[in-house]
C-alpha cells in the first residue's frame, strides 16, 4: 500500500542499524513493526507454558535491543516510526498512511 502511495523505502536494509523493516535514507525514516510474541505485546502476548525463563529472558534482549537501536538511530536524527503486529492486522490502511506520510 505505502508503495502504491508512490513512497519508495527499501526493506530489511542490513546497512541502517538494526535493520528496520522499513527504511528511506535519504528520508532518514525507519519503520519497526514488531511481531507481538517476539517483543511481548503488552496486549497479545501469552507467555508459553514451557521453557518459560528462556523466554522471558529471549523477550526481555529483544526489547532491550530495540532499545539499544532506536537510541542509536535518534542520535544519528532518525524519525522512528513503530506499529505492533496487531496494529498492523486491524488498521492496514491506516498504518499505512501513516508511513507514507513520512515518506
Amino acid at each position: 500500500m505505502v508503495w502504491a502511495e508512490g513512497k519508495r523505502y527499501r526493506i530489511h536494509d542490513r546497512s541502517v542499524f538494526g535493520t528496520p523493516d522499513i527504511t528511506n535514507k535519504s528520508k532518514r525514516v525507519a519503520v519497526f513493526i514488531d511481531g507481538c510474541f517476539w517483543h511481548g505485546c503488552p496486549k497479545c502476548y501469552t507467555e508459553p507454558k514451557t521453557n518459560t525463563k528462556f523466554w522471558r529472558d529471549k523477550i526481555a534482549r529483544n526489547r532491550e535491543r530495540r532499545k539499544k537501536v532506536k537510541t542509536q538511530l535518534k542520535k544519528g536524527n532518525w524519525k522512528i516510526l513503530q506499529f505492533w503486529e496487531h496494529q498492523v492486522d486491524l488498521n492496514c490502511e491506516k498504518i499505512s498512511q501513516k508511513i507514507a506520510d513520512f515518506l
